[in-house]
């Protein structure tokens, strides 16, 4: 799911089964977004060479903390986050990237997953309150 912070918007989203993992679904869900986007926020779960490849292609800024065992050569970008936080420490990184905001990002994902589980109930109670029954009239 990609989530717009400024205007609440969900701006991409792909269903996938658990089979498929987030290297494999983003280009696709990338492919998605219609409108600009300055920057791209994500866990550690995205830091790789295909989804560095793939995001610096589509975005201006890419915002993925690598692991504590991450070696400098897969973007000039990483590099740069690697060399900062090897300086600075990973909590001055996280400030300076704006890493930090994800938090919000996170709980505007639940609160969405959240409203759809009631839409879902919601539209199901209806359903149960009766249906339209159809029969052929000729």
């Amino acid at each position: 799911m990609g989530y717009d912070p400024d205007s609440g918007e969900i701006v991409a989203c792909l269903v996938t089964t658990d089979h498929v993992g987030d290297e494999t679904a983003l280009p696709g869900l990338t492919a998605g977004i219609e409108s600009p986007v300055a920057w791209f926020l994500a866990d550690g779960a995205y830091d790789g060479m295909g989804v560095c490849t793939c995001l610096t292609e589509a975005f201006a800024e890419v915002i993925i903390p690598p692991p504590k065992t991450a070696l400098l050569g897969l973007g000039h970008q990483r590099d740069a986050h690697i060399k900062h936080i090897a300086a600075h420490g990973r909590m001055a990184w996280q400030a300076e990237t704006g890493y930090n905001s994800r938090a919000r990002v996170e709980a505007q994902i639940g609160r969405q997953i959240t409203e759809t589980k009631i839409a879902t109930k919601s539209l199901n109670r209806m359903t149960r309150l009766g249906r339209a029954v159809f029969k052929r009239a000729a």
